[in-house]
């Protein structure tokens, strides 16, 4: 198991929180996390400044780290509201967070020194890429579902696995087969035709992949303030089939996100879609 001070670190940087270690209670989860980093991007797409999590309160969505900086550096100055207004400086939310009840060391992984060539695997009868060169940490997410943990094995009933980079939205260009409309699957050339004529050719929700070289190019980087080391973060997470919308880009997959829903209805829409399971570093 990597360090759990970096451990630490890594989740501080994909939550835009400041997390520090306890013995008490967590007051993150790992679906929480995943449901943060998820929600963040989609809701900087939407034109938000701030997002409201549970037992977290009010987050900024200016992003205070920047590629190859130290983890706590000062952030940029962000001006407050509309219009001409005086600078601030966005605070992190301090996030408490106890390693044993967040990781899971049984089900680590070292995947830095493994390359699979042309090996395949499944996980839901689908393309598994494994993460090569990466470092795993499990996280505890077992025996916490209604139906057992079917969706994390690796028969016909599992979740596909899916990753989570750092800036994954609507800038990868994807259009959706079903012209928006999850429930509706028209033909690939009718979806095409429309494209050309409507505006709304980019999905609008919450992005993955199953493709660890394409999440790798969207992921954040931090310098380590405990070995002085810089990593890689990606989130390796289980993807609801049932739940994604069929894109015309086979790399990218889309939890699409109705524009009548209110903040507790596109949290549940992130739960009942998006199960994390591992957190991966590459170390630079």
């Amino acid at each position: 198991m990597p360090d759990p001070r970096v451990l630490l670190e890594a989740v501080s940087v994909l939550s835009g929180c400041q997390v520090e270690s306890t013995s008490g209670r967590s007051q993150l989860s790992p679906q929480d996390l995943v449901n943060i980093v998820a929600l963040r991007e989609f809701y900087k797409q939407e034109g938000f400044r701030e997002l409201d999590y549970p037992s977290i309160g009010t987050m900024s969505l200016h992003d205070p780290d920047q590629d190859d900086a130290d983890l706590y550096s000062p952030a940029p100055a962000l001006t407050a509201g509309p219009g001409p207004g005086p600078a601030r400086q966005p605070e992190r939310n301090r996030v408490m967070l106890n390693p044993e009840d967040f990781f899971h060391p049984q089900y680590d992984y070292d995947f830095t020194k493994i390359q699979d060539g042309g090996k395949q695997f499944l996980r839901g009868n689908e393309p598994y890429v494994r993460p090569c060169g990466w470092n795993r940490a499990a996280l505890r997410v077992t025996q916490l579902h209604e139906g057992g943990d079917a969706w994390l094995g690796t028969g016909s009933g599992a979740w596909p696995v899916s990753y989570h980079g750092h800036g994954m939205d609507g800038s990868l260009g994807v259009i959706l087969v079903h012209g928006g409309e999850p429930q509706d699957e028209p033909e690939y050339l009718d979806a095409a035709a429309a494209s050309l004529t409507e505006q709304r050719t980019h999905g609008r929700g919450v992005y993955s992949t199953p493709d660890v070289t394409l999440a790798e190019k969207h992921c954040k980087t931090f310098r380590s303030q405990v070995d002085g080391k810089t990593y890689k973060v990606l989130l390796q997470n289980r993807i609801n089939p049932k739940a994604r919308a069929s894109c015309q880009r086979e790399d990218v997959w889309l939890v699409y996100i109705q524009k009548d829903l209110n903040h507790i209805q596109t949290r549940a829409t992130v739960e009942q879609a998006i199960r994390p399971y591992g957190l991966l570093l590459k170390e630079l």
